[in-house]
């Protein structure tokens, strides 16, 4: 593996409810592979008003290790709440989310950086195989399909959550809500502002601990509820408009990643 690199800088956080038993695997990972990525980074856990450890977990990290950051919220805002909380405390160049529940594989990022390459805006990651029960995955087959039919999406994965993101990009388009579509509403968003996307397969993995807050009754009719919203906000133009045109970058935001990154996914 490559010696580190200093030209770039990135932020990852791990929205967490619940995640006492994962999460402290994934900041671990996270901090296992950075420093070959870059001498520039932080980690940052959100606690989405756990009920269990992860509170403590994550501040014994953050006392442990100078890099981790750990924020408290005192009571659940979903999922969405916690995305743009992670964002708000992100400081650097780039910013990457996984869950806190240990279905994706941190250490994948190495896939996603070389994709990072000038005038790229976001690299997403789509599942090779979701892992998860059958009913999951035909609901989860089902509201990517008709996502991408009505809005248009430039991605096949909406609601893979293993995302890098320009800090620059997700500033251009302001705040997003906690809603149950948190996810299609970013995704519309950045395409609306002329962010390219980039893609890549990521490995998807059973969750073995905890149980989804999403795949419930409440859950499904609020993101159901939230999706007609954004539909509704989006008008006819998500049949009519044509893809929007790119925003022209500046020499600042042309700066990608370092070449040499192309190495970590060999």
């Amino acid at each position: 593996m490559m010696a580190p690199s200093q030209s770039f800088s990135i932020s990852i956080f791990f929205p967490a409810f619940n995640d006492e038993r994962t999460i402290g695997e994934l900041v671990n990972a996270a901090l296992e592979i950075l420093p070959a990525l870059t001498d520039d980074y932080e980690v940052i856990v959100i606690n989405d008003g756990s009920a269990d450890e992860t509170p403590r977990v994550i501040d014994e990290l953050s006392r442990a290790h100078s890099q981790v950051k750990a924020i408290h919220h005192a009571s659940n805002r979903g999922y969405g709440g916690a995305l743009q909380s992670g964002f708000d405390h992100a400081s650097k160049d780039f910013v990457f989310y996984t869950d806190g529940d240990g279905q994706y594989d941190v250490r994948e990022i190495a896939r996603l950086l070389p994709l990072m390459t000038t005038g790229v805006d976001v690299v997403n990651g789509y599942k090779a195989r979701r892992a998860d029960s059958f009913h999951r995955v035909i609901i989860g087959k089902i509201y990517n399909r008709v996502a991408r039919l009505l809005f248009r999406l430039p991605i096949r994965d909406v609601d893979c959550d293993f995302r890098l993101i320009r800090r620059k990009a997700l500033q251009r388009i302001g705040r997003i809500s906690t809603s149950g579509a948190a996810c299609l509403e970013m995704i519309r968003k950045l395409k609306a502002n002329g962010a390219v996307f980039a893609e890549t397969e990521v490995s998807h993995y059973p969750r073995i601990h905890g149980h989804s807050q999403f795949f419930t009754f409440s859950s499904l009719t609020r993101t159901l509820f939230d999706f007609c919203g954004l539909l509704a906000q989006a008008g006819l133009s998500v049949f009519t408009s044509p893809r929007p045109a790119s925003i022209p970058a500046t020499a600042e935001d042309k700066e990608a990643i370092s070449p040499k990154m192309l190495s970590l996914s060999e």
